[in-house]
């Protein structure tokens, strides 16, 4: 199944199924353009991954890191399929980075990883924007990855049997093919993340992990078109506008 949630004509927040033919929701079908979509669920938080990807830690110059780097991103920094993104201005270079992202099903802690699929209620594709500016000059990285609508998310929520294990991921600018790799790369697992990461603060249902990005990441500029492609997920899509 694929869930999105949806501001209908009326402006009413609604739940449907994204279908070939449009979104379907209480015996009626919308057109995907016709309503506004929004991201998936509504997470008290982004708990994101650093440096998951073999190929991306050397892109950086960075060693992999000997358990899970993890950072947060609130729930400011969402942003939905379809909309245009606003960049800090007066920046050199923000980065695009395509990630595979979980959603969690139930609130839950100290969850063992033979039990970690239990809590999970879905996927979706995810674009961890990063301010690479100040990302650099500063440990917690909110200025760098924490700034408004640095998560576009969406655009549905896929039931885990939609995504296969080793999905494909891909990211494209304006067309042009900038990362593309498989989420059977990612250097930790989904249940080694949420093991890691509910050893120490509980997950409440809707909350996200951005799993990491593969290599490729680059700058975006004005006007640009960003499309995310996770295998099983609708193609994510939005616009970039810097100030």
């Amino acid at each position: 199944m694929q869930y999105v949630r949806f501001s209908d004509p009326a402006g009413s927040v609604r739940t449907g199924e994204w279908t070939d033919d449009g979104i379907e929701f209480g015996g009626r079908t919308y057109d995907h353009d016709e309503v506004d979509v929004l991201p998936p669920c509504e997470p008290s938080k982004l708990v994101c991954i650093g440096r998951n990807y073999a190929a991306h830690a050397e892109e950086m110059d960075n060693e992999l890191p000997d358990r899970p780097l993890l950072f947060l991103k609130g729930p400011n920094t969402l942003a939905g399929h379809g909309d245009t993104v606003t960049l800090p201005a007066g920046k050199e270079r923000i980065d695009h980075e395509a990630e595979l992202a979980v959603v969690i099903g139930e609130q839950c802690r100290n969850v063992a990883e033979a039990d970690a699929m239990d809590v999970v209620a879905g996927y979706t594709a995810a674009n961890d924007l990063s301010n690479r500016d100040d990302q650099r000059q500063e440990q917690n990285w909110v200025r760098g990855k924490a700034f408004d609508n640095a998560a576009p998310l969406g655009p549905t929520l896929a039931t885990p049997d939609e995504v296969p294990d080793n999905a494909s991921i891909q990211l494209r600018v304006n067309g042009e093919v900038r990362q593309d790799s498989s989420i059977e790369h990612l250097y930790f697992s989904i249940p080694e993340l949420i093991a890691e990461i509910t050893a120490y603060l509980t997950l409440e249902a809707g909350d996200v992990i951005l799993t990491g990005t593969p290599d490729g990441v680059g700058p975006l500029s004005d006007g640009d078109q960003v499309e995310v492609d996770v295998e099983g997920v609708p193609t994510l899509r939005h616009h970039v506008l810097i100030p």
